[in-house]
């Protein structure tokens, strides 16, 4: 026998030494499905977003279980691994991620499957309860205040110094986006930062010319 031929031997034995029996592929998909409810609950309660995405959650579960059978075959075989690694080369994956927390939980569920498929359960737990804990605790740290917009409309052209005159008393800070002028009618858009929005609504919609007033909030990225 040849070194090329023992080379060759040791080469594939050592991708063939996995045992998949029955009873460990079913252990792997078990273990495999009780992280994959974990993530599925982790993503429906630490992500805050105005549009849950359910396909997306219910993909993520998926995604676990998939990766896991990925890695059971290509333990099972080098020729299958290197068959599947050309298959899946060609895959082209166009669905854009919008939010960056997507894209946390996007790669746990595969790092997940990959390491319960590789039979390394213990840091699948690991990784869960330190990831978890981790979102948790960055979820909880405060950052600045977001800033509210103010919309006024009434009557008159000079109802602009009114509005900014009582905007002062409440807010430190504050930036006219936008003012129209038209007939006679003022439309003011003012981006504030008030202590007491309440009070703040409250004074100006009880000025004279005033036909409407509303402040709204938003939970999008904060402007330093």
């Amino acid at each position: 026998m040849s070194f090329k031929d023992i080379f060759k031997k040791s080469f594939i034995q050592g991708f063939t030494r996995y045992d998949a029996t029955p009873e460990n592929i079913i252990v792997v998909f078990f273990i495999s499905v009780i992280f994959a409810v974990y993530i599925f609950a982790a993503y429906r309660l630490l992500t805050r977003k105005t549009f849950y995405s359910k396909s997306f959650n219910i993909a993520l579960p998926a995604l676990v279980l998939i990766t896991a059978a990925v890695i059971l075959t290509i333990q099972s075989s080098v020729v299958i691994s290197l068959g599947m690694v050309g298959a899946l080369s060609i895959v082209r994956f166009r669905t854009a991620i919008k939010d960056p927390m997507d894209l946390v939980f996007l790669f746990w569920a595969i790092s997940t499957g990959i390491i319960c498929g590789a039979g390394l359960a213990q840091i699948s737990c690991v990784l869960a309860f330190v990831l978890t804990l981790s979102l948790f605790i960055y979820d909880r740290i405060p950052v600045a205040k977001a800033p509210k917009i103010l919309m006024v409309s009434g009557n008159g052209y000079e109802l602009e110094k009114e509005i900014i005159a009582i905007v002062k008393k409440y807010c430190k800070f504050f930036t006219v986006k936008s003012r129209a002028l038209s007939g006679g009618r003022t439309n003011l858009v003012v981006e504030i930062r008030a202590k007491d929005d309440s009070a703040l609504i409250q004074e100006i919609a009880a000025v004279k010319d005033v036909n409407s007033s509303t402040i709204l909030a938003h939970d999008g990225e904060v402007t330093y």
